[in-house]
């Protein structure tokens, strides 16, 4: 558990270096409260620091030693350390952060091992949001370029030997999320200026997650600027999510501004709204409107072509992942940047008068921020309703819930003495009381969602905001509580209202909270009471779940016979209740719905209320009654109950009547067991033992003496006489259905299992009578229920008698509970919550005489049966049937008493027999411990005699089991009897893991305590909660300390027999008992040290020949597990040995085998990476680590390093290494032997080279036997293993370049070595003039290749990667010596028949992926590797080999050819001239057939084969190639449509590649292809458009020639990116002129697709689709703006469809990707221009939706003018002659004049209203009929449009208009359907307010809706 995982201790924060003591005192008296929680005495803080030394001494031996696998052992410790809760100083703190730091960053580590340091990291830090932090930036420094130095390897691996599994690179990010708070701020312009040069257009997925995770949160005025010029520019779902999580960080990091932790110079400046300007603001609510993914309009895709422009980037970037919540960072930005920081807007609908602004002045109650996020939830409120509910209600839902929880932990910080917030800048109850409201409507609606995950959501909103404005919320949940629970018929109202109720229970219950709730309690339980229902389990669980919600925070008892103690005059003492901000509590007449009632009026009534209790009561209780009996019978396997629907209803009603017993008064208490004592003794029903038994443990652990006194005698007669009877006597071994006979018997046992299980000194007075019966059970039960039961009732009373455990849970402290005052008005203290300071916890804690009752338990029980198992393996017949379950009791009874003591005595030092330790290369001193902590266990002291007699008892267990398992095994028919065998194995895991406390127990407490933490916590700092969380806290800390015994233990010499035994039972021949055992077994290895190696011998013994089938699988299966997998493959010894066992499988042909040997050795895969050895083997020299430990050792007494085991440890590390060397060459030579040997089967071959490929190292030369056999198989018959040889070869072939050229071991592994021939060339004006395609004339560098350009996108690097030409003298590059003999073999194997084979081979058909000829870039990258280490010495003979492939027509061969072509290509980078220059002739003489052969199938194979040839390669090395494709004729018009898109395909290939090194050129061919843009091809066309894209993105190039110079102008410029300069627009525009009159010319229909203006339309609007779906979609806005009235006007020729369906996709992409500002504006011109001006009503019908998406996705940037010319425009519409139109402009109306127009509601509803009064119709004849019908429509249309503006609320001005619609209900369509389907919408989103609603109308307005709906009234 981390560090703050159980409660911040809440202190103010502390902003000065110095006081590092006071936050250390504050620690101490947090962990004061800890350590009196428990019931016995903790360590001293002064000895926990000695553990604290010893565990960091051996650490430090470890590191020192680079001994890292054992170092990672300890981080263990250091963890159990943490979860003790002692306190670290700042500066120890910030020394262990330094050295875990510092170990993730070393080169060459395993995964495996940085993830765990990453993970200890991350604990140390504890930086959880919400929490106080352990250490602050002045308490900690690091430095970030190490990390950057180790993550480039990571973030640009050497794509040779890259391995896809690899997670490394989002490890670091996380460890510099972690770390960036402790980066210098200094550092960033310097962070700066390393990042921002190596941001490109192709790496900003990468770029972008880095900036965000190093870039410190100070100082923020210095990279904002540029990181949102750049998210402006880039279309990116990721940089959205990136960005948005550091926006929200930022707003919440500076809310106090420069008053904050990071002081004047490092924290940001208010603004316009918060820290943001008003340009900034826009720019981000717009982000914000576009997460929501809401469907506008008809667009029901999704909101963003982000997420498709991320897909297009390279593999490489997108394996950066991390989650984050958008809603939640949306939430943080919107509330952290709230405060009064305008003029209040005045609500309402009237503009003042002489206000000419279209807009109403000011912000919703004066806070700008508060005002846009009304108009998102505003402009998104309709999508909450249920009835509209889609993919979208989940990140709404989930936004609002977030914002209500971010408010409500801001408006709690700023309650606190500690807030560094100035007031002007706070939350004001204003803005509180707003932010409210406007919520409640969205929460409201969702709150009966359809989905459980939106519903909860709603729920947790409601839950906040009930906690911030009571009164706002509470009547209208109480409304809606009332409403759901009375229907019966509309179960999901009912639920949803049920868990609704649970969320807000302590508003409810608690008058300190809110007045007016306590006396609905009673009536809310009487009706949530018919939920308890079988049939509905779902009902079932949240009436259980709301029953303890409220019961836990009452006391049950009836108030109305007591007279109040209260004295009248004054109230609750002061300080019971809340501060609550000046503003009264008391319910608001209106919102209340009834008079408002004072305190003690309320008082009275919930006194009066009270008196329902016992009537309650007593209907729950036989409720539940009723439900038991209705139970399906017990049964199947384990015993349950029907299925998992009636378990889970059984548990929910368990804790429910465990809550209300508890909180039951006396009185009540005595009623119920009367009423439970008469059921219990004339029933007994066999469905329902479990259950009933359950029942009776609630009241038993209440008042268990009055529960067994009652009880007991009755049940040990019951049982006796069933007993007599014969019940239970008839012997089985194994589950089956129980004999009804038995259930009465069985109904008294699980009765006395519920009285006998709390209470343990309530037991005594029994003591006797529970010790006959327990023999009598014993002795008589015979079959297996019957003895299954008894064990229970055994393991139940040890437990109750010897276990350490909290008594009372009540919600106050008992001796307040038993308080006769507070019983008389314990009403007052409803819902109470305390501090962890204030409760008082009872403990069961063992006395000596519960001691002494075990023990004769022990004896007269336990030992007895022990002697009759004895008894019976002295057996020498065997086991008959008799027997069998004699030896199935006894021994159940034994493991029964083990089971229920854990903790019963501590277990004294072990004496080890075998410790499995490799004495030569290991340090037994460091072999991890248990953390030695007190955790209460009962016998302690070994000098005492009952301990003796307990250590001598369980020894005895464990001899008897280990002699019967031995039996067992050696008995001839030992493993028949598999239930003796099953009950030997399980009594195995009794003795070996019932001790402590297990990982499962201990991690499912910490899950229900920070469970019921979150349930009554209001945000994260609160320190107050209610007393059942502080019992469950202290439960969890008494068990973290148990359970330190359970870990790391040792093994004595029983236990190594007992594990031997185990493993023998766990390779049986029976599935079931091989299932069983290897569950223990597997779980056993994760408590003792050491259990693993111990095994492994035996295991893979158990794999050699001769052994049976059942044998081998069951150790197998073992191996299979992943823990045991892991160790051993890590493990130096039994590494090889794993491997080897596997490969050495091959005898046995049984198939189940042959898979199960198949799976293991692809799961050992990820545990073969050459840093699993090295991290083993590591010599490099650590200065780093070892100066941080020199750094920490001052910290501790000087005796912190053993400095005796340190000389051990650092005499047998350099053993460790070389054995580990050996042990790995062993390996691969044992492995390559297998594979050589000519029996070994073809898939064990495989196996082999896999395993091979893994082992291979870049720290170790090949041997040369190994190089051979690889390369051999890479011509070998079978696909598989000629993969993973090819792989292999080009690994090693890699590894032995990087060593040749690395000149150390970091070079090495960091992968920063240099190639001889690479230069740094600085970057200049001319450089970049001489990057440019095809060079200019005396440009500079002219001898050197810069391949990859890396950088000078945004800003230039200070130099250049370039290399060296190779001359005609120098050869090949010298390989390092160790390698060549490896080379040498290879070189000779690689003669002319392995090329002929291997071009055969590779030019058949692959049988995979259904014959598509792909180019596989394995054989690509093999061919490359070989061209690079053997040169071009085989040249001729791979020439003549690919030869005719080249030539075949076969694709499959051309492909082969291919492959081989492009490799050679590559391979020969730095061949000599005369090398290269042949094989560039020959290529270039064959390469015009080569390209007149490329049929349409083999085009995309060509393409692959040419981008990776010109890919990252700079052209000149390229130069005939790139000159050829440039001299293919560019045709557009020609006969072959498909000769010309080969040629295009070529092109397009080129300028790809090319990218900016093409800018020079781009201008002439993008005219060339405008030019041609009327091609009468459509794939010509497609071509067209995405060369104009391709152009268009190489041309962007923003190039500054630093970082500053870039940052400077994002500071300064409007346009840094320039993505407003479109170069071609003037080319564009001209033709968008000229299509004006090619309009005029187009063809009739069918030939219209031959037009000039259809050709040319269509080519440029997919050039506009092509360019929006890609991640530089703004820089389209110029070129869409000049298009968009031609745009508009296409989507209306109906002749053409393609011309339709392009115009509409574009205008669907125009909404879909967020503009640059002042393009929103033209746009919009454009839009209200078409609408006016359009001749044909179609064109309006088509413009009105897309408008209408437009405006909602840019909502809040659009400035007031065009709003309202939007309105004036939709106005007209309204009147259109077209009806369809009319219709449609009135729906966009009620949109806008629900978003974003309130205060234009009464000017129009007048209007409207007038012009329908003014309107007669004629009669039909009337000349004047129609104009007179179209503006009576048109008025109508208005009049709806406003009552749908509101569809969740009836305003004042609503009501009257019924009246005039009524009035026209009846006239000629359309009006009468307008009418009639405006009244069946009010009436769908009305009816769940309606009780509400319809109070806002008179009986004539109701008519009058009635009328509007025709026929009889809805509403009446």
């Amino acid at each position: 558990m981390e560090d703050d995982d159980m409660y911040s201790s809440g202190t103010p924060s502390i902003d000065t270096p110095e006081v590092d003591e006071a936050a250390y005192d504050q620690q101490l008296s947090s962990l004061r409260t800890y350590l009196t929680s428990v019931p016995y005495e903790c360590e001293s803080v002064q000895d926990m620091e000695a553990k604290l030394e010893y565990i960091v001494g051996r650490i430090a031996i470890c590191a020192k030693t680079k001994n890292w696998l054992v170092l990672t052992t300890w981080d263990g410790m250091l963890q159990c350390w943490l979860l003790m809760r002692y306190p670290i100083s700042k500066v120890l703190r910030a020394k262990i952060v330094r050295l875990y730091y510092e170990l993730c960053l070393l080169p060459g580590i395993e995964p495996r091992v940085i993830r765990s340091w990453a993970d200890m990291l991350s604990r140390l830090l504890s930086n959880k949001p919400g929490m106080k932090r352990k250490l602050e930036a002045w308490d900690l420094q690091l430095s970030w370029q190490n990390l950057w130095k180790v993550l480039q390897r990571e973030l640009w691996p050497k794509k040779r030997i890259q391995d896809s599994s690899r997670n490394v690179v989002n490890i670091l990010l996380y460890v510099a999320e972690l770390c960036k708070r402790y980066y210098p701020a200094t550092e960033i312009p310097n962070m700066l200026s390393t990042f921002l040069p190596l941001f490109t257009k192709d790496t900003y997925l990468t770029m972008i997650p880095v900036i965000t995770s190093f870039i410190p949160p100070t100082h923020c005025h210095l990279y904002l600027p540029p990181l949102l010029k750049i998210w402006e520019a880039f279309n990116s779902t990721v940089v959205d999510d990136r960005l948005l999580e550091l926006v929200g960080d930022l707003s919440e990091e500076h809310v106090a501004g420069q008053a904050g932790d990071a002081g004047e110079e490092g924290g940001a400046r208010w603004k316009d709204v918060g820290i943001w300007s008003q340009e900034q603001w826009t720019f981000l609510m717009g982000k914000a409107l576009g997460s929501m993914n809401v469907p506008v309009g008809a667009t029901r895709g999704a909101s963003t072509t982000g997420g498709h422009a991320d897909s297009m980037a390279d593999r490489q970037s997108l394996r950066i992942k991390k989650s984050i919540s958008r809603p939640s960072a949306l939430a943080r930005m919107i509330v952290y940047s709230m405060s009064a920081d305008g003029p209040v807007r005045e609500d309402s609908v009237t503009p003042p008068s002489g206000s000419g602004s279209e807009s109403v002045a000011g912000y919703l109650a004066g806070s700008e921020a508060l005002d846009s996020l009304d108009r998102l939830i505003t402009s998104t409120e309709s999508f909450f309703h249920p009835s509209n509910s889609g993919p979208w209600t989940t990140s709404l839902t989930g936004f609002v819930h977030r914002l209500a929880s971010e408010f409500s932990k801001r408006w709690n910080e700023e309650r606190q003495d500690a807030c560094k917030t100035p007031v002007a800048h706070r939350l004001t109850p204003a803005i509180r009381r707003a932010f409210v409201s406007m919520l409640r409507t969205p929460a409201l609606l969702a709150m009966f969602s359809k989905d459980q995950i939106s519903m909860s959501y709603a729920q947790g909103t409601l839950r906040a905001l009930a906690f911030l404005e009571p009164n706002n919320i509470m009547p209208e949940l109480l409304e809606r509580a009332y409403s759901g629970l009375e229907v019966v018929n509309e179960t999901h109202r009912t639920t949803a209202v049920l868990s609704m109720l649970s969320g807000v229970s302590l508003p409810l219950v608690s008058e300190q909270v809110w007045l007016g709730g306590q006396k609905h309690v009673v009536p809310l339980l009487e009706l949530c009471l018919p939920g308890i229902d079988l049939n509905d389990h779902v009902k079932t669980v949240c009436a259980a779940m709301f029953i303890v919600a409220t019961v836990q925070h009452i006391k049950i008892g009836d108030l109305s016979i007591h007279q109040s103690g209260l004295p009248l005059t004054s109230d609750t003492p002061p300080e019971e209740l809340m501060d609550v901000d000046g503003d009264s509590r008391l319910p608001d007449t209106l919102e209340a719905g009834g008079p408002a009632l004072d305190r003690d009026e309320e008082r009275a009534l919930v006194r009066e209320s009270t008196a329902g209790f016992a009537d309650w009561v007593t209907s729950l209780f036989r409720r539940v009654l009723a439900l038991y009996e209705n139970l399906p019978e017990e049964g199947g396997k384990k015993g349950m109950t029907g299925g998992k629907q009636e378990e889970s209803v059984l548990k929910s009603i368990k804790s429910t009547l465990d809550v209300v017993c508890l909180h039951l008064s006396d009185q009540l208490f005595d009623l119920v067991l009367k009423l439970v004592y008469d059921y219990g003794t004339t029933n007994a029903k066999s469905n329902a033992v479990r259950a009933f038994g359950q029942l009776i443990a609630c009241l038993a652990r209440v008042k268990p003496q009055q529960t067994i006194d009652k009880f007991l005698p009755f049940c040990v007669m019951q049982i006796r006489e069933e007993l007599k009877h014969g019940a239970s006597s008839v012997r089985t071994t194994s589950a089956h259905t129980a004999v009804p006979s038995d259930t009465t018997l069985h109904w008294n046992l699980s009765i006395l299992r519920g009285c006998l299980g709390y209470g343990g000194s309530a037991l005594l007075k029994h003591k006797k009578e529970v010790l006959d019966l327990l023999s009598l059970l014993v002795d008589k039960t015979k079959n297996e229920r019957g003895y299954n039961s008894t064990g229970r009732l055994i393991t139940r009373i040890l437990h109750t008698l010897g276990g350490v455990y909290p008594l009372n849970s009540r919600f106050v402290n008992t001796e307040e509970w038993n308080d006769p005052v507070f019983n008389q008005d314990h009403n007052v203290h409803w819902g109470r919550l305390y501090e962890s300071k204030d409760v008082k916890i009872e403990w069961h804690f063992p006395k000596d005489e519960e001691i002494t009752f075990i023990l004769e338990i022990l004896d007269t029980i336990g030992e007895t049966a022990l002697s009759k198992v004895e008894a019976l393996l002295e057996l020498s017949s065997g086991l008959d049937n008799v027997s069998r379950n004699d030896f199935c009791r006894y021994i159940n009874v034994a493991r029964s008493i083990w089971s229920g003591l854990p903790t019963f005595y501590k277990e004294g030092v072990k004496d080890v027999a075998n410790p499995c330790i490799d004495n030569v290369t290991e340090v037994a001193g460091l072999l991890v411990t248990s953390l030695d902590v007190n955790a209460g266990f009962t016998l302690v002291d070994p000098s005492d005699p009952r301990y003796r007699k307990v250590a001598e008892a369980r020894g005895r267990y464990g001899r008897i089991i280990h002699r019967a398992a031995l039996a067992l095994r050696e008995s001839q028919q030992g493993e028949d009897h598999i239930d003796v065998v099953v009950a030997v194995a399980k009594s195995i895991d009794v003795f070996l893991l019932n001790y402590g406390m297990t990982r499962g127990n201990f991690d499912s407490l910490q899950k229900n305590f920070s469970q019921a933490r979150e349930l009554h916590r209001m945000w994260p700092k609160q320190r107050q909660n209610s007393r059942l969380v502080w019992v469950k806290r202290a439960q969890v800390y008494h068990s973290g300390r148990v359970y330190m015994y359970a870990l790391y233990r040792r093994r004595s010499e029983l236990d190594d027999t007992l594990l031997q035994d185990l493993m023998e039972l766990s390779l049986s021949s029976y599935t079931r008992v091989r299932r069983q055992s290897q569950a223990i077994l597997h779980n056993i290895c994760g408590y003792y040290v050491r259990s693993t190696r111990f095994m492994l011998p035996t295991l893979f013994n158990a794999l050699g020949k001769g052994n049976d089938p059942d044998r081998m699988k069951g150790a197998l299966y073992v191996l299979w597990n992943k823990g045991i997998a892991s160790y051993t493959l890590a493990d130096r010894i039994f590494h090889g040995k794993y491997l080897i066992a596997l490969l050495e499988c091959q005898h046995q042909e049984k198939p189940s085998i042959q898979q199960l040997v198949a799976s293991l050795a692809h799961d050992c895969l990820v545990h073969l990476s050459e840093e699993a050895i090295h991290t083993d083997s590591y010599t490099e020299e650590t200065p780093a680590i070892d100066a941080v430990l020199d750094d920490l050792e001052v910290e501790f007494t000087p005796s912190v390093i053993n400095q005796d085991l340190l000389r051990e440890a650092i005499q047998k590390a350099a053993t460790r290494a070389s054995e580990r060397e050996s042990a790995y060459q062993q390996t691969l030579s044992s492995i390559l032997s297998l594979a050589l040997k000519s029996t070994t089967h073809w898939r064990y071959v495989q196996m082999a080279v896999r395993f091979m490929y893994g082992l291979l190292r870049r720290d170790m030369h090949t041997p040369p036997v190994l190089a051979q056999f690889l390369l051999e198989n890479t011509v070998s018959p079978h696909a598989t293993i000629r993969t993973y040889s090819q792989r292999a070869v080009v690994k090693l072939c890699t590894f032995i370049k990087m060593r040749t050229y690395a000149k150390t071991s970091e070079e090495l592994w960091l992968e920063q070595w240099r190639s001889p021939l690479q230069r740094r060339i600085s970057v200049g004006i001319q450089n970049l003039q001489s990057l440019q395609y095809p060079p200019s004339p005396g440009g500079g560098q002219r001898d050197m290749y810069v391949d990859k350009i890396e950088t000078g996108f945004l800003a230039w690097t200070s130099d250049l990667k370039a290399y060296l030409p190779a001359t005609e003298a120098s050869s090949l590059p010298e390989w390092e010596p160790h390698s060549k003999p490896a080379l040498e073999v290879m070189d000779h194997a690689a003669n002319d028949v392995y090329f002929e084979k291997l071009a055969q081979l590779w030019g058949q058909e692959s049988n995979k992926n259904g014959g598509t000829t792909d180019l596989r870039s394995d054989n690509a990258v093999f061919a490359k590797t070989l061209a690079k280490m053997l040169g071009g010495s085989k040249l001729d003979s791979i020439l003549s080999a690919i030869d005719p492939l080249l030539s075949d027509a076969d694709k499959f061969k051309q492909r082969g050819g291919g492959e081989i072509l492009v490799g050679l290509w590559r391979g020969s980078k730095h061949w000599p001239k005369p090398w290269s220059e042949k094989l560039w002739t020959w290529t270039m003489a064959r390469i015009d057939k080569i390209f007149t052969q490329i049929k349409p199938d083999t085009l995309p194979f060509w393409e692959s084969v040419f981008t990776l040839q010109l890919a990252d390669w700079d052209p000149r090395r390229n130069r005939l190639l790139v000159d050829w494709i440039l001299g293919l004729p560019l045709e557009f018009h020609g006969d072959s449509a498909f000769e010309m898109s080969k040629t295009l395909s070529m092109f397009a290939v080129l300028v790809d590649c090319l990218g900016p090194r093409f800018s020079g050129k781009a201008d002439h061919y993008f005219q060339l292809c405008i030019a041609n843009a009327n091609t009468g091809y459509a794939e010509i066309r497609a071509h067209i458009a995405q060369l104009l894209y391709v152009l268009l993105r190489c041309k962007w190039q923003p190039s500054y020639l630093s970082a500053d110079a870039f940052v400077q102008a994002c500071v300064n410029s409007d346009d840094p990116l320039r993505i407003r300069e479109a170069p071609y627009l003037d080319r564009v525009s001209n033709i968008v002129q000229e299509l004006q009159v090619w309009k005029e010319q187009r063809l009739p229909p069918p030939r219209v697709s031959q037009s000039q203006y259809d050709k040319v339309g269509l080519t440029l609007l997919q050039w506009i689709w092509v360019s929006s779906y890609g991640p530089q979609a703004c820089m389209t806005f110029p070129y869409i703006t000049a298009m968009l009235p031609e745009i508009l006007v296409m989507t209306e020729l109906s002749d053409s469809t393609e011309l339709q369906t392009y115009s509409s996709a574009v205008l669907y992409v125009l909404s879909a990707v967020t503009p640059p500002v002042e393009y929103i504006e033209r746009i919009l011109v454009i839009y209200v221009d078409a609408l006016k001006s359009a001749k044909s009503w179609r064109i309006r019908l088509n413009v009105l939706p897309s408008l209408v998406v437009f405006f909602f996705r840019n909502l809040l940037s659009i400035p007031d003018q065009s709003i309202s010319a939007i309105m004036d425009v939709l106005l007209n519409c309204l009147a259109d002659e077209n009806v369809e139109v009319r219709e449609m402009s009135s729906k966009v109306l009620s949109g806008l004049v629900r978003c974003s127009q309130r205060q234009k509601i009464v000017p129009l509803k007048n209007r409207f209203v007038a012009l329908a009064r003014k309107t007669k119709l004629p009669s039909r004849q009337d000349p004047q009929y129609a104009d007179k019908l179209r503006t009576l429509h048109s008025a109508i249309l208005g009049i709806c449009a406003l009552m749908e503006s509101f569809p969740y609320s009836v305003e004042k001005w609503m009501p009257p208009l019924t009246e005039v619609l009524a009035r026209h209900s009846t006239d000629p369509p359309p009006v009468s359907t307008t009418i009639r389907k405006c009244a069946s919408e009010f009436k769908k989103t009305h009816q769940d307010t309606w009780h509400k609603d319809q109070q806002a109308f008179n009986e004539d307005q109701l008519q009058d809706l009635s009328t509007m709906l025709v026929g009889t009234s809805y509403y009446a």
